[in-house]
């Protein structure tokens, strides 16, 4: 390994992507157990690492020279091997102030809960201080280490103004999570009448929960990604000795999430759902998935079968279960049910990964067919119209009134995604 990222669980890193996009160089995912990080270390048989969850402590005695930024925040997250000497770098802090900054929030006279103890927590600590924040506690699910449980930031902070999240909590595989406390009880933003906003380090999925949620209340909330990207440019920095123009860090995060992120087709049924996610995800190259063939294919018959056999109730949890499986998804064209947006878990489930397009077709042009079973006629079809139109337009990131031809209303759905 010449450059690369070291951690204990890595399926979920961007990292080798982003780096090579930063610089042309050799980047390696490199999992470790954590008896393996001395060795590594002894070795130095590389030329810069990063360093992620949960070695950013670890790694300090081992190494020959500490940036007196990182020895202040004691985390590191960027090792250089110079000549045999290891020096040690924090770029983590750098990347938060530009989250923040991204995000627009002042942390100036703030009260700010952070939620976690780590490497991380430490650095969002260091930043929140030099950014002439109030107040700043460390929230944890045990009050250790000086921490304060979150029954007592319920209870004693309910003024706090900010709130960033250093947890794991939320990180893939395990999307569907939000912080919790000693008793699994999931954060309570209600608690926080004069909240403002929310930051998420946490970058895949796109948005966690914790920031959907935080959107849904009408807070400003931002996830871990645009961090993710400005701590490597300036890792890459300290590995090549280069200074990179600011401008990247926009560049490289917006050409992730065009590549990263799923176009979510919602809609009526008969909309065209099926018709344009078939062209978009050939046109694309990405992976197809119709909620409602996944369901077909689960339960063996046609859903209008099922619905009368089980009823819609039994129909809703089979396919708010197809979506929480995909979720998790990127790079997919996914086309669902038209009653997929009925359930809020659904709607947010589907934004953490993707961006929710509205096929606006007018009633008029749908036709009922006899495999829908809630509009088998104009009428079935009229009311739920009635019902779910609402619905569509306040969950869409997008409306599309367009249908001249499926080619051209693709075209535009891809347009709009490659350059919003």
């Amino acid at each position: 390994m010449i450059y690369g990222c070291i951690g204990e669980h890595l399926p979920h890193s961007f990292s080798k992507i982003i780096h090579e996009k930063i610089e042309d160089y050799d980047y390696a995912l490199q999992e470790l157990a954590p008896s393996e990080v001395a060795l590594l270390l002894q070795k130095r048989e590389f030329s810069g690492i990063n360093v992620t969850i949960p070695y950013k402590e670890t790694v300090i005695p081992h190494l020959d020279e500490i940036d007196d930024a990182a020895l202040a925040i004691g985390a590191v997250n960027t090792i250089v091997n110079r000549e045999g000497k290891l020096y040690g770098y924090n770029t983590d802090y750098a990347g938060l102030k530009a989250l923040i900054a991204k995000a627009k929030l002042s942390l100036k006279g703030k009260k700010v809960l952070i939620l976690g103890m780590g490497g991380t927590a430490k650095t969002a600590y260091a930043v929140c201080q030099n950014s002439l924040a109030r107040d700043i506690w460390h929230i944890t699910r045990t009050g250790k280490n000086g921490s304060l449980t979150y029954n007592e930031a319920y209870t004693k902070h309910q003024d706090a103004e900010i709130i960033i999240n250093t947890s794991p909590c939320g990180m893939f595989p395990s999307i569907h999570s939000l912080p919790a406390d000693s008793e699994n009880q999931p954060f309570s933003f209600d608690t926080f009448p004069s909240l403002e906003g929310v930051i998420d380090v946490v970058y895949n999925p796109l948005r966690t929960r914790f920031v959907c949620e935080a959107k849904k209340r009408g807070l400003v909330a931002e996830g871990g990604l645009y961090m993710l990207v400005a701590q490597a440019v300036f890792a890459a920095q300290h590995f090549t000795g280069k200074q990179y123009p600011t401008e990247l860090i926009d560049e490289i995060f917006h050409s992730l999430v065009a590549e990263k992120e799923n176009i979510v087709l919602i809609g009526m049924p008969g909309s065209g759902k099926t018709t344009l996610s078939k062209i978009l995800a050939e046109t694309l190259d990405y992976s197809l998935i119709d909620t409602d063939a996944m369901i077909v294919q689960r339960i063996g018959m046609p859903i209008g079968d099922y619905f009368k056999e089980n009823g819609e109730a039994a129909f809703r949890k089979l396919e708010s279960d197809v979506i929480r499986e995909i979720a998790g998804l990127t790079n997919a064209v996914i086309a669902t049910g038209g009653g997929a947006v009925l359930k809020e878990d659904n709607i947010t489930a589907l934004k953490q990964n993707g961006r929710l397009y509205f096929l606006d077709r007018p009633l008029d042009s749908l036709k009922p067919t006899s495999d829908r079973p809630l509009a088998l006629d104009i009428e079935a079809l009229r009311k739920r119209y009635e019902e779910r139109y609402a619905i569509y337009t306040a969950c869409a990131d997008e409306v599309i009134k367009d249908f001249s031809s499926p080619e051209l209303t693709a075209r535009d759905i891809e347009t709009r995604h490659r350059n919003r």
